[in-house]
């Protein structure tokens, strides 16, 4: 059985997407340089016989193209790039060649060894301060980092290889990932792994502004299952679509779901409103469940209380 190439397998999203390909009954193969993903991710998916880890760079040489054609995968699922924002506009030549270089490689790897399906990584970013809500698919593209500008280019990139040679590409627009295994250490972690962490220290979270800004947050779970479907549905439509829940939950409400499970922590310390920050964002997923047959499944209560129980383990 040809198994799914995963890229940054060890990282958040990678390695809960491993999890449910092996969960599928699939084979995987897992590449990662371990420049932010962690071992310990796959600590489960390593005892499997059907997953095999490749510890590389995919953007050293001929090494991806090398790997493809060793595994010859029926589908590369592409989550391997620089995460963060920030690291992006400090760094846009590392954004370039971790963000849209890469998926030039695993673009041209997938033609030249004749791989069917493509899954990639994108994300809300590439609406950037758009103010639509819902935002819809076809909303006006307006990033305002590198690090949106890249995944809007590898999504154009992409859908191009995708037309010229016959390859399914399915572009995954990713809105508020949360979870288990998303690393609360880092400066660059979304709010809820943040706002985990603290209370876990018992220590109160800082709230910008009142609490009212929303996101669409959707669980790592959620988001995983769908890399599955785009990767596995059979005879599905090249495209883009959200990945997301559909309802804008505010950060007061957040709060609310930790506080019930911390209620010896003081509440929120409030901070002055943060210049450039988004107020409201929420996704419509309408377009993912018609081409995918994904909607998301873990409402915010059940998806923080699974992962605070999993840092409390």
């Amino acid at each position: 059985m040809s198994p799914i190439l995963v890229t940054g397998a060890a990282g958040f999203i990678g390695s809960h997407t491993v999890d449910q390909l092996l969960a599928a009954g699939l084979a995987v193969s897992g590449v990662d340089n371990f420049r932010t993903g962690r071992r310990t991710n796959l600590e489960r998916a390593l005892a499997s016989p059907a997953f095999t880890l490749h510890e590389a760079d995919i953007t050293a040489g001929d090494t991806l193209d090398r790997l493809v054609a060793t595994t010859r995968p029926a589908a590369i699922i592409h989550l391997a790039a620089l995460v963060s924002v920030q690291e992006s506009i400090a760094d846009p030549a590392l954004n370039y060649l971790l963000n849209l270089h890469a998926t030039h490689l695993v673009a041209e790897a997938a033609r030249t060894h004749g791989v069917p399906r493509l899954v990639f990584a994108s994300s809300a970013a590439i609406y950037g301060d758009n103010p639509a809500f819902p935002l819809h698919e076809a909303a006006e593209k307006n990033p305002i980092s590198p690090y949106g500008a890249a995944k809007l280019a590898s999504e154009a990139l992409l859908l191009g290889h995708g037309r010229s040679f016959g390859l399914t590409v399915r572009c995954q627009r990713y809105f508020n990932v949360f979870g288990a295994r998303q690393d609360p250490a880092s400066p660059y972690s979304g709010v809820i792994s943040i706002f985990a962490r603290r209370y876990r220290e018992g220590l109160p979270p800082t709230l910008f502004g009142d609490g009212g800004q929303t996101r669409d947050f959707i669980s790592v779970h959620d988001v995983a299952r769908a890399n599955l479907l785009a990767a596995t549905r059979p005879a599905i439509p090249s495209g883009a679509t959200n990945i997301c829940t559909g309802r804008a939950t505010s950060l007061q409400e957040v709060v609310q779901v930790f506080q019930s499970h911390y209620p010896h922590v003081s509440p929120p310390r409030r901070a002055a409103p943060r210049s450039g920050d988004i107020l409201h964002s929420r996704g419509a997923p309408e377009k993912a469940t018609a081409e995918l047959g994904f909607a998301a499944a873990i409402g915010i209560e059940a998806g923080l209380g699974e992962l605070i129980l999993s840092r409390a383990a």
